[in-house]
């Protein structure tokens, strides 16, 4: 294999992880809108159950054996579950420009967790990428205002989305399948969820035909498609480029709003933005020759 080999593919990896932001951008108002019809904790039930049943029965039908592995999945499983309720329950009570921020917070926690449970440094390029991707982020969503129950318990779905990239880090570069650990985290968010539900005597109702479409949306794309993606492209890249990228998907959130939503265009924002695609710029100079 020759030396472009790696980067060709690193980078194509990185092109698949830009399609993950983008669609989880997209769905960040639509999650908003459908909470009002089901309750966030069910709606995390529904759409990772789903996608954990359609993945296993594509194994089933493989005969690829769903077991190898399980501690792995449930640990991811725990993790992303612990993601995803604070972060769905914390759109309810925040504003989306105060959410986006808060979440978007994980940049900062992933190096100090990567340094503290797998001893991993960024590069000096990556750090400086680190602090303009903040720095956009700030701008982007105009940082925090008027901090509620909602941005302090988005600040716990920050800190396991942190750690969710780092353990997917970890399992993919020691080779595990991602189709298999996907099937076992997805059931387990599913089931967790529903036992949730079940325990605070949560309606299990959709509401109405809009919300089932929405349902089917969330399972399929930013669920199957996108995850599956990232824990693919992980084997290939660092997890502070994946941090990086992932650092976009406000960005995304905000042109849809533009383009899709009829929101006002924003200098601000549409400088905070410009801001995470430099650094993402920054973070790539190393491999493309840049010398001390």
């Amino acid at each position: 294999m020759t030396h472009l080999a790696p980067r060709r593919h690193r980078i194509l990896a990185e092109i698949g992880l830009l399609y993950a932001a983008a669609i989880w951008g997209a769905t960040f108002f639509i999650v908003k809108d459908v909470i009002s019809f089901i309750d966030p904790v069910v709606l995390v039930g529904y759409r990772f159950a789903l996608a954990g049943v359609l993945l296993a029965g594509y194994l089933a039908i493989k005969r690829v054996p769903m077991l190898v592995g399980l501690k792995d999945g449930l640990i991811l499983g725990v993790i992303l579950w612990a993601l995803y309720i604070p972060q769905t329950i914390g759109l309810g009570f925040t504003s989306a420009a105060n959410s986006g921020f808060i979440t978007g917070l994980f940049v900062v926690i992933v190096p100090i967790l990567a340094y503290a449970l797998f001893h991993k440094k960024p590069s000096r390029w990556e750090a400086v990428a680190l602090v303009l991707s903040l720095a956009g982020l700030w701008f982007l969503t105009g940082g925090i205002s008027g901090m509620n129950f909602g941005d302090l318990i988005t600040l716990i779905a920050a800190f396991f989305y942190a750690l969710h990239l780092l353990y997917c880090d970890k399992y993919m570069k020691a080779g595990r399948d991602p189709i298999v650990i996907s099937a076992q985290q997805f059931l387990l968010v599913g089931a967790l969820s529903f036992v949730t539900a079940w325990l605070f005597d949560l309606p299990f109702s959709i509401g109405n035909r809009t919300s089932i479409l929405t349902v089917i949306f969330l399972t399929l794309l930013p669920t199957l498609s996108a995850f599956l993606i990232q824990l693919y492209a992980q084997k290939l890249t660092s997890p502070f480029r994946v941090s990086l990228i992932f650092a976009l998907e406000p960005v995304f959130a905000a042109i849809f709003a533009w383009t899709l939503g009829g929101e006002e265009f924003v200098i601000r924002s549409a400088a905070g933005g410009l801001l995470i695609f430099v650094a993402m710029i920054v973070a790539e100079l190393p491999a493309a020759g840049v010398k001390k």
